[in-house]
């Protein structure tokens, strides 16, 4: 905000200009919501805010004023294009992790406060290393600019008129992408259940070279003809002689259960995936550094690598020990690779690798897949990424937490997939190949116009508060007048009776970092409250927040903060020194 700024305007502190009534936020944790919510009507209950937006409801109020709502933590307080702030109006209740910001009615407009905190810089006011904070000193410390109250509502008008017009053409696009999205599915649904061919096959049913059925004959004649190279092979190398019936323990692939399972198109036939796959590899798991090897080392493939459709060989991590490098599981051109574990969502995430330029190693939670028809990886990678595929991963994925889940090598054979003929596996993937490819167009097109969109809303706040977006009124009053009347209108509303409160017991310890810090270093116990922090040091909420968050902020902490999964609450555990 260092722009030049019209005559009439000001540049002060926040605190100078607006209201900040952190006194009126209480946290409470969700189980307790919970309870208090339960078997209560809708419309009894009110928003429970936080740091940015709503993230439940509770059965009472503590506020019953427009106001602007700041973030004090989890905010994305260094992004340029999200919202730090936003508006709520009615009856609600903030926790601790955003601070409660108005203005004076008649002096400072709470939308002009709204677009101002999100349009000003944060990097100089918050701190922390890991979890970002904007501390109540320092919200009150930030720059504000203050011109007329008149000219304050004409600017928030127009920003509001603007931003309405950019919120409806980003709607649009949003909806276009949705529909996209819906198109690809469809598509790929399609393309599975043989809708997308249906006029192909009756145009080509007399030239079609192979059925499903027979290709998947040939396909189970090959796996056994290669299990029965392989053993000749070792028996070879050991210079041993084959044993009697050595051929007869030959590992019979698994039958698909098509019981649930729709009716295919004529020529197709269902088939699991342990009668198509000629082996699966994997790699292993271990301490890397985490960064992409570069020049000649070797690297470890991250899930991340596999996650977003296409094979990203950045998504790897360096193997620093020569003994672990391993140049028959390096990933290369054209290789089927499955995720195995990730979140419930994105476990089984499967590519084909390409644009390979480093030498990365699998891992064991990413699996390499060869199957003996290697045409077929180009159809077995769509009907993965279909509905049925989709189904069958999740169902066969297993893990106590969402965050999680595993699909195992054996669960993994069992998967069913339709076999249609060559033919048409090569008519399927031109077709959908020319599909996703407009798709991917139209959505690349309607990301860059999205972003060009967001990034406008920027340009709107950076002319507002340059005192460009709306015309100049030579009869508006200065802003170092405003101020006076803010400050005088303070004195009024401080001089106003106020319910006597009962005197409290002057507490032990003055809440300064030195002193929590003492009675931290003497606390006997490793593991303690924030409420049991609060029965020593009584006063402040904030200022108790503040000190501690230093405590945790500094290089070596005398405390961490940590999560009680019993409890569903914060508590603080002593560092071992």
């Amino acid at each position: 905000m260092s722009e030049t700024l019209p005559e009439n305007w000001g540049r002060y502190e926040l605190g100078e200009v607006v209201e900040i009534y952190d006194n009126e936020r209480k946290p409470i944790n969700n189980s307790e919501r919970s309870s208090r919510i339960g078997n209560k009507e809708q419309s009894s209950l009110f928003p429970y805010y936080g740091a940015t937006g709503q993230v439940g409801w509770i059965d009472d109020f503590l506020s019953n004023q427009e106001s602007v709502l700041v973030g004090e933590d989890a905010a994305p307080f260094l992004d340029p294009i999200k919202n730090k702030a936003y508006l709520v109006k009615g009856k609600f209740w903030v926790n601790n992790h955003a601070h409660i910001l108005r203005g004076i009615t008649n002096f400072v407009n709470n939308r002009f406060i709204l677009h101002q905190m999100n349009y000003v810089d944060y990097h100089d006011h918050v701190s922390g290393s890991t979890r970002l904070k904007l501390t109540k000193t320092a919200l009150t410390r930030m720059p504000f600019l203050l011109c007329s109250y008149n000219e304050q509502i004409r600017i928030a008008d127009k920003i509001d008129e603007l931003f309405s017009e950019l919120d409806s053409g980003i709607g649009e696009l949003n909806a276009a992408q949705v529909k996209l999205t819906q198109y690809r599915h469809s598509l790929l649904k399609s393309a599975i259940d043989g809708a997308l061919t249906q006029k192909w096959r009756n145009e080509n049913k007399n030239s079609i070279e192979e059925t499903g059925k027979q290709l998947l004959e040939r396909i189970l004649i090959e796996r056994k003809e290669r299990w029965e190279q392989q053993k000749l092979e070792e028996f070879k190398a050991k210079d041993k002689t084959p044993p009697k019936n050595w051929k007869e323990k030959y590992p019979v692939p698994v039958k698909p259960d098509t019981s649930n399972l729709p009716e295919l198109p004529q020529g197709w036939v269902w088939a699991s995936l342990d009668m198509i796959i000629a082996n699966i590899e994997a790699g292993k798991s271990f301490k890397c550094l985490e960064r992409p090897p570069v020049f000649d080392e070797y690297g470890v493939v991250k899930v991340s690598a596999v996650t977003w459709g296409e094979y990203n060989e950045l998504e790897s991590k360096t193997c620093t020990r020569p003994e672990l490098e391993n140049d028959k599981i390096l990933i290369k051109e054209g290789d089927f690779l499955f995720s195995r574990a990730n979140t419930t969502e994105l476990v089984g995430a499967c590519v084909i690798a390409k644009n390979i330029t480093k030498k990365v190693m699998l891992s064991d939670k990413i699996l390499r897949l060869r199957f003996v028809e290697d045409s077929l990886k180009y159809w077995i990678l769509q009907f993965m990424r279909g509905e049925l595929g989709r189904k069958q991963i999740e169902f066969s994925a297993t893990g106590n937490q969402a965050s999680m889940k595993n699909v195992s090598q054996g669960k993994l054979l069992k998967f069913a997939v339709p076999l249609p003929s060559l033919n048409e596996v090569e008519e399927i993937q031109g077709n959908l190949l020319s599909a996703f490819e407009n798709t991917a167009n139209a959505a690349s097109e309607a990301s860059t116009t999205l972003k060009i969109l967001n990034a406008q809303r920027k340009n709107i706040l950076k002319s507002a508060f340059s005192g460009e977006l709306v015309p100049q009124d030579s009869s508006d009053e200065p802003a170092s007048l405003l101020l006076d009347k803010i400050k005088k209108e303070r004195e009024q509303l401080a001089k106003i009776a106020k319910p006597k409160r009962v005197k409290k017991v002057p507490t032990m310890n003055e809440i300064t970092v030195n002193n929590l810090t003492k009675w931290l270093s003497n606390k006997k116990e490793n593991s303690f409250t924030f409420e049991q922090i609060q029965k020593e040091f009584r006063g402040d909420y904030d200022l108790l927040k503040e000190c501690i968050f230093e405590i945790l902020s500094e290089k070596k902490p005398l405390i961490k903060q940590v999560f009680d999964q019993e409890t569903s609450a914060i508590k603080f555990i002593k560092e071992d020194k």
